[in-house]
């Protein structure tokens, strides 16, 4: 099984993570090439080679309209739009010139106190829709990775109205910030995309500890929105001092993830380092691994329901339902229940992610008034699909391999085919396959 492993010992930005797995790419130029030429507005991709405690990696930096957004403090007023710079909250009657001579981290240990002067102009705030017309009608992407950086999008959005008490639709993002953003989801949902991992195994996260500043005043370590995206994931605080995990590095990592645990034992074929730009005793990178797993066990959730009043066809109707919810198994057991009346038991498999849409399925469309859950581990066979020309046609063919077996199985919906077409039994339908 291909899988990813992300090492988030010194947290999550979205630059750090785009970095990490620009590593893992054979091309890596042809790459930020093809992210300069996706189109949004104004920005700029650069990898730059960068060093941390010895370790050499990546820093991928983002420029917009010729300037790499600046590292200001937590800014929790309209929404995190920015790993490293969450949304500038001061009041936009910006007098002022940029006065501070700090180096600017636009990183995410967010622990810097100065006050920011902003000089030049007003900035524009625009919204979730916002981002979804800049994502799904400006920029050349595929529909799947789309789907992603909305998703991850709306993560963000969900955990600001949460932290701030005020709908979705009234959250906002800073203009420049906005689009600093959009740029690292977009790297990271591509670069996801590209690989295509089978399984994203993701360590416990660390989030970083102390105090960080704000337009409102000094929030903890992690800040309110990270920590409601974090909800269910292991994270933990340590001794580094400043904000190591951002609201949208932790989007990325919830999206994606497919569970959240130690490194699985792998054989490792390539190794990444997203390095940030702040400087710390530990390296401050993100690294990714990509590899082989040993093991092609994967954790699964059981939903099982018993019921006894509804009718062949409507329990058929919600295993189809369930199906198509995204469910990786459904299955039915008939059992006796109380006095001595027939029943059924209907249970589902399906990923931890998937557990509330197929909650909601189960509520729906059956009689049932309780779901249990049981968490289970499987072991399977690695599996593809390959399409053979034949005499009779394109035949599609199962081929499913590991723990020392190969077997094939040719799709019934083409063997069909060939037996309606010639007359013959499915049985013979195979046979002539395998005599091509």
């Amino acid at each position: 099984m291909k899988t990813l492993y992300l090492d988030c010992g010194m947290g999550a930005a979205g630059d750090m993570l785009a970095a990490a797995l620009l590593e893992l790419l054979p091309d890596r130029e042809a790459f930020v090439n093809e992210l300069n030429g996706l189109g949004i507005p104004g920005v700029r991709f650069q990898a730059d080679p960068a060093v941390k405690c010895g370790i050499t990696g990546t820093h991928m930096a983002v420029t917009v309209n010729g300037a790499e957004e600046e590292s200001f403090d937590h800014q929790h007023g309209h929404t995190h739009d920015h790993e490293h710079a969450h949304d500038h909250e001061h009041a936009h009657d910006h007098e002022h010139t940029h006065d501070h001579e700090h180096a600017h981290d636009h990183e995410h240990a967010h622990d810097h106190g100065h006050a920011h002067d902003h000089g030049h102009g007003h900035h524009h705030h625009s919204g979730l829709h916002d981002i979804e017309h800049i994502v799904r009608g400006h920029l050349h992407l595929p529909q799947a990775v789309q789907d992603d950086v909305m998703s991850v999008y709306g993560l963000i959005a969900e955990a600001e109205s949460h932290a701030h008490g005020v709908p979705v639709t009234e959250i906002h993002f800073h203009e420049v910030g906005t689009l600093d953003a959009v740029a690292d989801v977009t790297a990271v949902c591509l670069l996801m995309h590209r690989l295509a991992p089978d399984e994203v195994v993701v360590s416990p996260v660390h989030v970083g500890s102390g105090q960080v500043h704000c337009a409102h005043g000094i929030l903890p370590v992690p800040a309110p929105a990270t920590a409601f995206i974090l909800r269910g994931v292991p994270i933990y605080g340590g001794s580094v001092r400043g904000e190591l995990c951002t609201p949208t590095g932790a989007a990325l990592l919830k999206h994606f993830a497919t569970r959240f645990g130690a490194m699985p034992a792998m054989q490792v074929e390539s190794i990444g380092y997203g390095m940030g730009k702040k400087d710390f005793e530990s390296a401050n990178c993100v690294r990714a691994m990509l590899g082989e797993t040993k093991s092609r066990g994967d954790t699964v959730l059981e939903l099982s329901c018993n019921v006894d009043d509804m009718t062949a066809e409507a329990i058929g109707f919600a295993m189809e339902r369930l199906f198509a919810g995204g469910a990786l198994e459904v299955y039915t057991v008939p059992i006796g229940m109380k006095k001595s009346r027939p029943g059924t038991l209907l249970r589902v498999m399906c990923r931890e992610p998937d557990r509330e849409a197929m909650l909601a399925l189960l509520f729906r469309h059956t009689t049932t008034l309780g779901v249990r859950e049981t968490v289970t581990r499987r072991y399977v066979l690695d599996r593809k699909l390959e399409t053979l020309e034949t005499p009779c046609g394109p035949v599609r063919r199962k081929v499913s391999s590991g723990y020392g077996v190969c077997r094939e199985k040719y799709e019934y919906d083409d063997l069909a085919r060939i037996a309606r077409e010639k007359d013959i039994s499915l049985r013979e339908a195979a046979a002539l396959l395998e005599n091509r």
